[in-house]
């Protein structure tokens, strides 16, 4: 069992941790409890009821939170021409092709998601084994491969997340910061669980959100009812 420091014990001490709360005193909680020196981030994490060595049972998708997650993302695009145009007018931070592609070979990644339009594929392909272990892989089914790249851009710096569920059957995704309004953070919650129970999977047998808890960085986690998320 880890160690956890002082301010964990006592923020431990503020709360039942084995009582299950609605979505908005869980994350009311988590901002009051919230004792470091930096803004922490809000994450939610889910347990679900599906097998995940099953492709049919796979739980993977993209929504754009109401009000952001308070994160500056820097995105890179791989494109040409008047698609590269509309990259940087939609607020791409890095916009190329091969070249783009030569600077990430020599180790240079300097953003948090990567969009590609399909005919850029075959370039971005030979990037598999540096980006893929990172996660930055660009995927048609994230939206990150598209000929719409203002569009990309624009949800990816609104506060477009991915969820995607792992080995172990969970779900985790940031939803704000503990700065924000508990309105805006309840927002975020419902949108984000709406769009996780949308995509259950035909294949899902029993029941499908079995766990949901919400915490800060450096917080310990509050449980959900997931009654309340109906």
């Amino acid at each position: 069992m880890p160690k956890h420091g002082k301010k964990y014990q006592e923020a431990l001490k503020k709360y039942d941790p084995h009582k299950l709360y609605t979505p908005q005193e869980a994350l009311s909680l988590v901002k009051s409890i919230a004792s470091a020196n930096f803004d922490e981030t809000v994450e939610v994490s889910v347990r679900l009821g599906v097998d995940p060595r099953h492709a049919d049972q796979q739980v993977r998708g993209t929504v754009v939170l109401p009000h952001g997650t308070g994160r500056t993302v820097r995105v890179a695009v791989f494109a040409k021409g008047e698609k590269a145009k509309e990259a940087e007018e939609a607020g791409a931070d890095i916009v190329g092709a091969e070249d783009l592609a030569a600077e990430i070979e020599k180790g240079n990644i300097n953003f948090d998601v990567a969009v590609a339009t399909p005919d850029m594929m075959g370039v971005v392909g030979k990037l598999g084994k540096i980006l893929g272990p990172k996660g930055l892989m660009p995927n048609p089914k994230t939206g990150t491969v598209t000929f719409e790249v203002a569009k990309a851009v624009s949800d990816i710096k609104a506060g477009k997340v991915e969820y995607r569920v792992d080995k172990a059957a969970n779900v985790a995704v940031p939803i704000g910061k503990v700065s924000f309004d508990l309105e805006k953070l309840v927002e975020n919650f419902q949108t984000l669980m709406g769009a996780i129970i949308k995509a259950k999977p035909a294949a899902a047998k029993g029941t499908y959100i079995r766990r949901v808890t919400v915490s800060s960085t450096m917080g310990p986690g509050v449980k959900v009812n997931t009654a309340d998320l109906a």
